[in-house]
């Protein structure tokens, strides 16, 4: 019985080694960790009292106590970033859990996400229409314009990198699991090919349950989010009103556009709706839209609980709104994980 399991321990092959990380990859991994030093600078300027980037007449000094608690959280978010890109690339990444992994780079995907889409339509829009540059807004400006465009272009260089560099992880990770076509079983040799009847039928009504949920909550926001990219003021405070411009619509339309692609993707996955695209398409598009129904939903909610001095722009409505879409992203997000964990069964 000793021969036997010893035989069996030495047969046993011992994990492969994971390479360290090469030249072109610490070079990405430089430039996303580079890329969050002008906003960290900025808040912790902001935390210490300063004013630079702010002029005259900011809701930001209306209450330095709610600006601090922001501008904090932010820092703590964005250094989530650097931590991230070192798990990313080092070889103890690979022995990190993986929730602890992929739900903050879940968030990151959502809160990153509308700002890499929603910034150059901005200046798209702002280009052709002529009505100055995006977020430079109303009669008292919320930061000068150069503001915008260095936390703007380092947060769409934070996503470019840390996106290049979790793809390539999670292909090596995880790969196998949206390996195969949308529709129907996995391919061959695949982990996922198979399973125990009675559990893969749980998992499949858990991931259809939590998509469908998902999806109905999604609608309300969705819907809210066109109505006010289509101009409509329904459930938006006189202050909100007064100060909407086209960046206003574009991000409006853009929300609009995630929520549709967080229900489209998730359903695929759910009922394996064979389509066009293909099951990692599907996965990429359930995991970015439900983050930002959720992480965005989510950050906006808590802004909107903050207390202000001022009035308050945050109507019913859009607290509503925030927090529907927080649930929705959640849920939908459980149905994507509920389907991964039936492949990897």
């Amino acid at each position: 019985m000793t021969q036997t399991s010893t035989a069996s321990w030495v047969r046993t092959p011992a994990p492969a080694p994971v390479p360290p990380p090469g030249r072109g990859v610490r070079a990405v991994r430089a430039v996303a960790i580079a890329s969050c030093l002008p906003y960290i600078t900025l808040k912790v300027l902001w935390i210490a009292g300063s004013r630079v980037g702010i002029p005259d007449g900011s809701t930001l000094l209306d209450d330095r106590i709610a600006m601090a608690i922001g501008n904090g959280l932010s820092v703590a978010l964005d250094a989530a970033v650097v931590v991230l890109a070192l798990l990313l690339t080092q070889p103890w990444g690979r022995r990190v859990p993986a929730w602890l992994l992929a739900l903050p780079m879940w968030v990151a995907t959502g809160l990153l996400a509308p700002i890499m889409t929603g910034y150059p339509l901005q200046l798209a829009v702002t280009a052709f229409s002529g009505s100055g540059s995006p977020s430079a807004g109303a009669d008292e400006p919320f930061l000068h314009e150069w503001v915008f465009a260095v936390v703007y272009g380092g947060f769409i260089v934070q996503g470019l990198a840390l996106g290049a560099l979790f793809v390539r992880y999670a292909h090596r990770r995880w790969g196998h699991l949206w390996r195969g076509p949308l529709g129907g079983t996995a391919a061959a040799g695949d982990p996922g090919a198979a399973g125990p009847g009675q559990a893969s039928g749980r998992r499949r009504g858990s991931a259809r349950a939590a998509a469908v949920a998902g999806s109905l909550l999604a609608l309300f926001p969705g819907a809210m989010h066109l109505l006010w990219a289509g101009g409509s003021t329904t459930g938006l405070g006189a202050e909100r009103i007064a100060g909407r411009t086209n960046d206003f619509q574009v991000l409006e339309g853009v929300s609009a556009g995630f929520a549709v692609l967080a229900v489209t993707a998730t359903l695929m996955l759910a009922f394996r709706r064979a389509g066009r695209p293909p099951l990692k398409a599907a996965v990429a598009g359930a995991w970015a839209g439900s983050g930002v129904l959720g992480c965005w939903g989510g950050w906006l909610l808590l802004a909107s609980l903050m207390p202000t001095d001022g009035a308050d722009p945050h109507t019913p409505t859009l607290v509503l709104t925030y927090a529907v879409s927080m649930v929705a992203g959640f849920l939908l997000l459980s149905g994507v994980v509920s389907v991964l964990r039936r492949r990897a069964a």
